[in-house]
This record gives C-alpha cells, sequence and structure tokens, in this order.
C-alpha cells in the first residue's frame, strides 16, 4: 500500500470573482479569509455581522499534486477524506470523481480512471450550505421547523452540517465549510481494510470492591472486519493483540478465499486476566494494541496493516423500573459509577482550530476537576479520532449524541438515506473506544415536537417523523452494529417509547432542568427535584477579563455595550445574570466586580445542585452540567474561558466532584451535612461544623465526630432547623472542616444561611504578597488577617496563565499558599489546560515579582466586589 497525503497548501477561489488566495488542508474557508486579511476576526467586536457572506456563496479548495508511474500501477486506488464540509463536488483533472452532501459521512471514491503520471490536480466545489438549505426547505411537503437564535442561517436541520455553525445560543453563525481531519490517495494491490469492530464479554465476576481491580476476569474477544478485495483472490489475515504486560503476544492467522468486493471476515479470542479499563477516579483506562494485517501472497508484499487501541471492561446501563419510575446509571466492571462531568460542544467555531493540542487541553482540565463523563452534544459532531483516543487514555466515558438537536427533520426516504449512510459509518468507525458508554438518538428533538406552532397544530405528522429517524434509522442500525451497547431514545428521556416531559419530572431515565436559567427561579429550586440521571443544567457568567480583553475595547467593557450584548448569545442572557445577581449580592462596584460577581453565583448554583443531587444517591446517579467549554469568546454556561483557562465554576467543580466530599446545604428550613464518598474501603473521616460570626469569632459548635464512610455512600451527618440556631442567618455562617487522615484529604468551606447581601460582611484585611518559590513559580501567600474572605480570586494584569485554585474561601488569621501557573512562550491562547502544567516561570516574570507584579496584582472577594 502507498498513501499520497494531500493535506498542506491549497488554493481558495471565490467562485462569485475567480480571486484566489492560500488556504491550509485541513482547514476551512473562514479561516483562510481571516489569515488572507478579507475578513476580519469574526470574534472581535460585532464582527460575526460582517461575517456571514461567505457562508452564502460557493467555492472552491484546490490544488496539484504528483503521482509516479508506479503509483498507478497498483490495482485499487482510493481517494478519501475524513470530512467534506458539506454539500459539494469532488474533482480530479477537470472530471467529476465524486460528490457530498454529509459532513457526517467520510467522503471515498476511485479516481484511478481521471490520473495520469506527473502534476495532477484536485477540485473540491463546497456548495453555500445557507443556499442548500434554502433549496431543501422550498422541496418540503410541509413545514419542518427548527429553533432559531439571535443570528442565524435558516432551515439548518435540512442539511447534514454541525447544527451548532447556523448559530446557537451561545455560538455565532459562522457556516463555513471545509476539508477536516485528512485526505489522502491510497493506493493497493491486496485486501484493503475498511473497518475494524470488536466485541468483548467478560467470562466470570468481576474482583469485589476493596480487592485488586487492576486485573479482572478472562474475556472473550471477538474482533470483525470489514475487507475490500479487487478481485477474486486468496488473503491472509494475521489478527494481533499485545500490549500492557500480557505474558505474550494473542496472534492468530487464518487464511480466506474471497471473490472481488466488500466481507466480513472475523476472529476469536480468549484473553487471560487482562487489565481492566475504568472510568477516572475508579482504576488505571488500561488499553490494548489490536493490530490486523492482511495480505494477498505469503511475503505480505502486498498488504494493509489497521492498528487500534481497545480496552476491556464491561459497561451496561441499567435502566429499570423501580419503586420511584426508572433508573438511570452506569456499571461498569460490575461497580455502580456515578457520572460526574459536562457536556461538550466543538472545541471551536472554526474547524481550523480542532487541533489534538486544543482537545487534550480541555481534556485535560475535565480531568482535573475529577470528571469521568462527558456528553457529546447533539448540535456540534461526532468528534475527530484524536478525541475519542484522549478519552479512552484519560478514562472518560462519553455520552454519545447522534447529531441531531433542537429542531424536528424531514423523514423523506432520501434525507434518512442519508443519515442510514451517516450512522452506519460513525458506528463502525467509534464503536471499539471503550471511553464511548451509550448512543443517544438526538438532543431535544423529541421535546422540540412541542416548541412550534406546526407541531402543535398537527402533533401525530411531527411524531411519526421522529419515530422513522429515530427509531426507524438509528435505533436500528445501532443496535444491529454495536449491540451490546446501549442505544437511548432522546436526551431528555424517561426511556424507549415514553414521551414523558423530562424537563420537570425527576422520576424517570434523564433529566434536563432548567428552571433556575430560564425561568429565572432561585437555586434553592435545585433541590425540589432528585433526578434520577441530570444530563443538563446550567448558569451562565461572564468570561474572564482576559477573554473579555481579546474582543472588546476599554469602552466596550460594560454589561449593556452593543459589543458585549453581540457575545451574549442567549436573549435575556445578561438581565437573567444581573437579576440574580441582584437577589444574592449588593450591587457591584464596577465591571471587573460584575464579572467576578457573575462567576461567584455561577458556581453557587451548580454547586447547589452537584452537591445536593450527589447527596441523594443512589436515587440520582449523574450529573453533566451545560458547558465544559465555549467555542468562542463570549457570555455562555461554560466552566472554561475560550482560551482554556478556568472560571471559578471549573475550580468548584474541582471541589464538588472531589471524590470525597462534605456537602452543606439548606432544605425545607434545615441545614443538612451530608458526607459522600466513591473511595474504595472504609475510611474514618472527622467532621467539624462551626457557627461563625463574620468576624470569624464562633457563636457555636455544631458539629464535631468522626464517621465511617464506605465507598458508593451517602450519608446524612447532621441537621439543624434554620430557627434553632442561637443568632439570626444574616449574622453568622457556617464553616465545614473535612479530615481523613489515612487519604490525606483535608477540605474547609464555608455555607452562607442566607443571602451574602442581606450579611454585613467584615472587612478581611486580605493581604497578598508575591514571591518565587523553590521549584521557580510564582506563588501567591494570601492572608485574611482579620477576618474571614469568601471566593478569594487572584489575577496578575498582562501576564497570560492563572493561579492553580481559586474561589476559595480563606479563614481569619490563615495564610494559604497559591502558585500561578504561566502560559508558556509560544503556547496558543486556546491550545492546552494550564492547570496541571509545570510552571517555568520566565525569568523577566519572576525578578519582577516584588515590584511589577505586584502592582498589577488583583485580588476579588466577596467583600471588595460590591458597595457596602
Amino acid at each position: 500500500m502507498e498513501i499520497i497525503n494531500l493535506a498542506g497548501q491549497w488554493r481558495l477561489v471565490r467562485l462569485a470573482d475567480g480571486s484566489a488566495r492560500p488556504m491550509e488542508v485541513p482547514g476551512d474557508i473562514y479561516s483562510a479569509l481571516i489569515r488572507s486579511g478579507e475578513l476580519q476576526d469574526p470574534y472581535y467586536g460585532e464582527n460575526e455581522l460582517a461575517s456571514q457572506w461567505p457562508g452564502r456563496e460557493d467555492w472552491k479548495i484546490e490544488r496539484s499534486f504528483t503521482i509516479q508511474e508506479h503509483f498507478l500501477q497498483l490495482e485499487t486506488i482510493r481517494l478519501q477524506a475524513d470530512v467534506i464540509d458539506t454539500i459539494g463536488e469532488v474533482y480530479i483533472n477537470g472530471s467529476l470523481a465524486g460528490i457530498t452532501s454529509n459532513m457526517f459521512i467520510g467522503f471515498e471514491a476511485n479516481p484511478k480512471p481521471l490520473l495520469h503520471p506527473g502534476e495532477n490536480f484536485i477540485a473540491v466545489i463546497i456548495r453555500s450550505p445557507e443556499q442548500a438549505a434554502i433549496r431543501e426547505a422550498a422541496r418540503l411537503p410541509y413545514p419542518v421547523p427548527a429553533s432559531l437564535y439571535p443570528v442565524s442561517s435558516p432551515h439548518r436541520n435540512l442539511i447534514r452540517k454541525a447544527q451548532c455553525m447556523a448559530g446557537w445560543d451561545w455560538g455565532p453563525c459562522l457556516m463555513t465549510g471545509g476539508i477536516y481531519d485528512s485526505i489522502k490517495l491510497i493506493a493497493t494491490d491486496g485486501p484493503f481494510i475498511k473497518y475494524i469492530q470488536t466485541r468483548t464479554k467478560a467470562i466470570g465476576p468481576f474482583p469485589a470492591d476493596g480487592e485488586n481491580r487492576a486485573s479482572g476476569p478472562d474475556f472473550s474477544l471477538d474482533i470483525f472486519a470489514d475487507i475490500e478485495v479487487p478481485e477474486e483472490m486468496d488473503i491472509e489475515a494475521e489478527f494481533t493483540l499485545a500490549g500492557n504486560d500480557i505474558a505474550s503476544d494473542y496472534r492468530q492467522v487464518s487464511h480466506y478465499h474471497l471473490a472481488a468486493g466488500t466481507h466480513r471476515i472475523s476472529a476469536a479470542m480468549l484473553v487471560k486476566k487482562p487489565k481492566l479499563w475504568w472510568p477516572n477516579g475508579h482504576g488505571n483506562p488500561a488499553l490494548y494494541d489490536l493490530f490486523l494485517k492482511t495480505g494477498s501472497d505469503p511475503f505480505f508484499r502486498l498488504s494493509h496493516t489497521m492498528h487500534k487501541k481497545i480496552g476491556f471492561r464491561e459497561l451496561r446501563v441499567i435502566s429499570e423500573e423501580d419503586d420511584i419510575g426508572r433508573s438511570f446509571k452506569f456499571v461498569v466492571n460490575g461497580k455502580d459509577i456515578f457520572a460526574k462531568g459536562a457536556n461538550w460542544i466543538p472545541a471551536d467555531a472554526l474547524p481550523s482550530r480542532w487541533t489534538r493540542a486544543r482537545i487534550a487541553g480541555l481534556l485535560d482540565s475535565a480531568v482535573q476537576a475529577h470528571m469521568n463523563c462527558l456528553r457529546v452534544w447533539g448540535g456540534g459532531r461526532y468528534e475527530s479520532d484524536d478525541f475519542y483516543e484522549l478519552c479512552d487514555e484519560r478514562g472518560i466515558m462519553i455520552w454519545q449524541d447522534c447529531m441531531f438537536s433542537c429542531a424536528l427533520y424531514p423523514s423523506s426516504h432520501e434525507f434518512l438515506s442519508n443519515v442510514e449512510a451517516e450512522i452506519t459509518h460513525q458506528v463502525k468507525r467509534l464503536s471499539d473506544h471503550p471511553s464511548i458508554a451509550l448512543w443517544c438518538g438526538n438532543n431535544e428533538a423529541l421535546g422540540a415536537i412541542t416548541w412550534y406552532e406546526e407541531s402543535k397544530k398537527n402533533p401525530a405528522r411531527y411524531i411519526v417523523d421522529y419515530d422513522r429517524l429515530t427509531e426507524g434509522v438509528l435505533g436500528r442500525i445501532i443496535r444491529a452494529l454495536d449491540p451490546d451497547r446501549c442505544f437511548w431514545p432522546s436526551s431528555p428521556s424517561a426511556g424507549p417509547n415514553d414521551f414523558s416531559d423530562n424537563w420537570h419530572s425527576d422520576e424517570r431515565g434523564d433529566m434536563h432542568f432548567w428552571s433556575v436559567w430560564h425561568e429565572g427561579k432561585p437555586f434553592s429550586e435545585y433541590l425540589t427535584v432528585q433526578p434520577r440521571f441530570c444530563s443538563e443544567f446550567g448558569f451562565q457568567a461572564f468570561s474572564s477579563m482576559r477573554t473579555i480583553e481579546s474582543f472588546a475595547l476599554p469602552e466596550e467593557r460594560n454589561i449593556s455595550a452593543p459589543t458585549l450584548e453581540a457575545h451574549q448569545k442567549h436573549p435575556r442572557g445578561n438581565s437573567l445574570i444581573l437579576d440574580t445577581m441582584l437577589r444574592y449580592f449588593r450591587l457591584p462596584k464596577g465591571f471587573r466586580e460584575l464579572v467576578y460577581l457573575s462567576q461567584v453565583q455561577q458556581a453557587m448554583a451548580i454547586r447547589t445542585a452537584v452537591e445536593y443531587w450527589r447527596s441523594t444517591m443512589p436515587r440520582c446517579m449523574g450529573t453533566l452540567y451545560w458547558q465544559l467549554n465555549d467555542v468562542w469568546p463570549a457570555v455562555s454556561w461554560s466552566s472554561l474561558n475560550y482560551d482554556g483557562t478556568w472560571k471559578l465554576l471549573h475550580y468548584e467543580a474541582r471541589r464538588f466532584y472531589a471524590p470525597v466530599i462534605l456537602a452543606l446545604f439548606i432544605k425545607d428550613g434545615a441545614i443538612q451535612a451530608h458526607i459522600i464518598s466513591e473511595i474504595r474501603g472504609e475510611h474514618a473521616a472527622t467532621i467539624i461544623l462551626q457557627l461563625l460570626d463574620f468576624h470569624g469569632e464562633q457563636r457555636g459548635l455544631l458539629f464535631k465526630d468522626s464517621v465511617a464512610i464506605t465507598s458508593n455512600s451517602s450519608q446524612r451527618v447532621w441537621h439543624m432547623p434554620v430557627s434553632e440556631l442561637p443568632c439570626k442567618p444574616e449574622e453568622a455562617y457556617i464553616e465545614a472542616s473535612l479530615d481523613i487522615p489515612d487519604l490525606g484529604i483535608s477540605t474547609l468551606s464555608a455555607l452562607f444561611l442566607t443571602e451574602p447581601k442581606r450579611c454585613n460582611l467584615a472587612d478581611p484585611g486580605l493581604e497578598v504578597t508575591l514571591a518565587a518559590n523553590a521549584n521557580g513559580q510564582i506563588e501567591a501567600t494570601v492572608y485574611a488577617s482579620k477576618a474571614p474572605a469568601f471566593y478569594v480570586a487572584l489575577e496578575i494584569e498582562g501576564l497570560a496563565g492563572q493561579f492553580k485554585d481559586a474561589g476559595f474561601y480563606c479563614a481569619q488569621g490563615t495564610r494559604k499558599k497559591v502558585a500561578f501557573i504561566q502560559e508558556e512562550r509560544g503556547e496558543t491562547r486556546n491550545s492546552a489546560s494550564l492547570a496541571e502544567q509545570q510552571p517555568q516561570a520566565e525569568a523577566h516574570a519572576i525578578s519582577q515579582t516584588n515590584a511589577t507584579l505586584q502592582a498589577r496584582l488583583r485580588a476579588f472577594h466577596l467583600q471588595n466586589s460590591f458597595e457596602h
């Protein structure tokens, strides 16, 4: 086999006027126009509005390449592209080689008759996706509506393109196109491997909790491969499993006599006690190398080899009728797993920035916050191989939506056939990843039947359309091609054949709970429901100042300035943020304080939900907040800024998703303390709850005891009606300490007993000094000299990076050291997580520690953020 990689520099031609400019492939049209200077950065200011024209025009992406004579002498030549976005044609030397109408299907064509030795030309025509969608709408026998957003491209639900590219309530409308991931010519003389799929099954029980869980029982391994041969031939197939310290490679050789065409071949192995793949926090995600080598001659000269990494685990989704309704939980290798995580959207609005480094950085931040699960949301894309490989390596379980979201969809034969090819390709491509926990039919497409006037007037018509797509195509194909993995019809959903309202009902399946955000209810509303699994809930906050400064001029850094409103895609978003802020806090002093308080309240909101829902375990067995990341710099629900740095919510997530937490909340007029653990074995935890006034003076010792904790447990250790406190709620707060010496766990947190605005918070006399520590890091020492400080957050203006902790409580008279993780020179702003890099502060920065940097240091806490 020989490969000609076609990645590199191409030309982008605007068909309207014939003008040309360079374009990098993999890459997208918008990014090329930005580089050429013809399109202003759509992320800056209000430039998005002036950036709509490229999606309304046709484009050509072209290049030349050279082919040697011997390449053409090989029997079969394939042109393969992972993603062509979306509607277009591919030409070789001026002749049509193939067409594309779905960015979720890998493109393949036979260009051999069109090629010749020497210089050749390839051109990919990308038709306007907006115009294509408008044409499809004109062909419909009846309307098929979709949700619209402040800046939207119409009828996005009628073409198979990432739905969020048409605009969403957190992202811009940039209807770009291009060639993503890889494009290449492959020449072969013998067999060609198209797909490999495996099925693993445990033979015997898994180790009990508390035992060594690194290795499990024996596993059967069934391997299936789709092999294409150009003519009738004998082939040899060598299947090999290797790696992870197995005593010797497992190897099996089979011989086949095959006619021309595509065939499925198989092999079976018994693997003795392999190391198990575990989710993050529960064990090592062990992976093994699987190789398939095929050849049509004894010396494998005419061969093709494919390599995959696989994991041995049993992952079941348990959704059963019970006394409450219908359960929903993940069980991995016999152990119930509480899913802790968030929702994943595409890594950027511009596909040229979908790099492995950026994806790895975002996933590392998820792992650092103790997440073990992400939901790949249905309005984006089936992610790249890089994404799933990185999730496999990190032990991140993936809830995989199919790419349908917040819309109704056609059920024509043409549309459904296109979707069938799409889901067939994606299941065969992805099913071997141990990280994928389930397939889900869509995001909110079931609920969308109740949203639009057309479907309200004729629900039966649209329910039939929904069922033809969801069960007739997606469910049917997924169950046939991946029978060991759960297919869940929609998110939210009460389960197969159940059309219940799972926005407000908490008894069945997975729930989306949006009453706090969309309905403007207080954070205590989270305590009125006990979801079985909450796969969406969230609260917005402003991006950190460094991100805001990247798109807004100083005069535009105001909540109602046009630039800030342009980067807020929810119609009522800024109003909801401000209304909530005035519910809990006094009026902020200025814009920086407003940004800070927005992040404090976002962290408070999600902490309230997660800690309470974790306390209801095992009724609730998963929380995935909306959302992990941003596609552009915006005001949104994300816990990570666009550049990958952390908002206060992400620091808080590291605390509320920790393996052991002490959860405090007020429900039904009583304060409750619950200890929640997913740590194996039994351990002694010392808990102290003190009532302190806002000068740090004790008003009462509420609880002090040692409590035994066990794995997957939640126990209430203390409660007291607020009315029985020895003081008014606005006069004091609860300080909670948790110590587990044998695990090295020691935490300190605080609970307000009423809205902070009602409390007379004392000046903490916060002192922050910077110095270089022994590791060469910039390090801040925070000292609350007079009174406790709440939600302390530090920043150094003009220095790229972030502090290792933020949003923390600092008790009166205590010191806390916090290292600054500096972004390394040359690192792109949005490339990677900064939280756990080995920080090497540059010499010029260290030398400024006691002077310039100290002057640029800002310290935020509740007491200095609003008017008193």
